[in-house]
């Protein structure tokens, strides 16, 4: 009896050990409102800057075709309404899928899709519903806008998400084709005219700009990529073969930018500029910084590149008619 009563008091108190410790990792959750849950699982971050992109697009096909924004205003609004939700609904199947990857690595450890602040179900359900609204709105736009929105959400959850991300060290170059599609949505909401040099520019831009920036990321968080198992370039080949391969796609991003050349001195001395800039601090940097200072650098100026570059673009595009420049 004693015994039986001995064990029934050790079960006692294992469970409220348990509680305690269910308790204090639930403390350790932070607190979040439905607003931040829906901000985080949409990812409303990469949303903004993608809208960026999609601008950039869509204002220099109306600069080159000569066509003004009031002219296609129906189109920019159901443009920027469905980019806005194909990405998100991009951002929510991502999330859902990656939940178990994202509760080992600290930066992602958080989300609502790992912490529960977020059922998988509803996260599925909003990604579905927001994905078909937001097809339907850049149907009504153009329906080549669709085709590349379709594609560009194809490519992100199905090659890049679901297979390539976890088996090759090539997936950031595969998911670099979704990544790019943005500006290719915006340019094909105003005209057909995929032959033309701005299209061309555009997409050649964003898809090469892609890997210098995720290579920098992917070193600054090498250590939470190892651990979760996912074959990053500096994970599975080390820095220097990072380093040399993003000076490859650096050098090609300067060939790039003389794309813009037919369109305006403007834009292609920008583009020209700011990559080699990039490039002669990937360099210098190489030689006098650790790879974790190094990476920081890049990443930070992979922003401001991007950032600058696409403002350019649409501040010219919408200005240079007044100025007829």
């Amino acid at each position: 009896m004693n015994f039986k009563l001995n064990k029934e008091k050790e079960k006692g108190r294992a469970m409220q050990s348990n509680l305690k410790i269910d308790k204090s990792i639930q403390k350790t959750i932070p607190k979040q409102t439905l607003a931040k849950v829906l901000a985080e699982t949409f990812k409303i971050g990469i949303i903004k800057s993608n809208l960026i992109a999609m601008f950039a697009g869509l204002t220099l096909a109306l600069y080159t075709n000569h066509i003004s924004p009031l002219e296609k205003l129906p189109e920019i609004i159901f443009t920027t309404i469905g980019s806005a939700l194909v990405i998100g609904a991009a951002g929510a199947f991502n999330n859902w899928y990656d939940r178990d990857i994202d509760s080992i690595m600290i930066r992602t450890k958080n989300r609502p899709t790992v912490t529960g602040a977020i059922q998988s179900k509803t996260t599925l359900f909003l990604g579905v519903s927001m994905a078909l609204l937001g097809l339907t709105a850049l149907v009504i736009a153009t329906p080549l806008a669709a085709l590349f929105g379709f594609l560009g959400l194809f490519f992100y959850v199905f090659p890049y998400t679901i297979w390539f991300k976890r088996r090759t060290i090539y997936n950031t170059e595969i998911g670099s084709i979704s990544g790019a599609m943005p500006p290719l949505i915006g340019w094909a909401a105003i005209t057909s005219d995929l032959v033309h040099p701005g299209f061309f520019g555009l997409y050649a831009v964003t898809i090469l700009w892609q890997m210098p920036h995720f290579y920098a990321i992917a070193i600054r968080k090498h250590d939470e990529y190892k651990a979760a198992k996912v074959p990053m370039l500096p994970v599975i080949k080390g820095f220097k073969r990072t380093y040399i391969q993003t000076n490859i796609y650096l050098i090609a991003l300067i060939a790039a930018s003389f794309l813009f050349v037919s369109l305006s001195i403007s834009i292609l001395l920008v583009a020209l500029l700011l990559s080699v800039v990039w490039l002669t601090l990937s360099i210098v940097g190489y030689k006098k910084m650790t790879p974790e200072k190094w990476a920081k650098a890049m990443f930070i100026f992979s922003l401001n590149h991007i950032t600058i570059l696409f403002a350019t673009i649409i501040f010219y595009s919408l200005l240079a008619p007044f100025f007829k420049l």
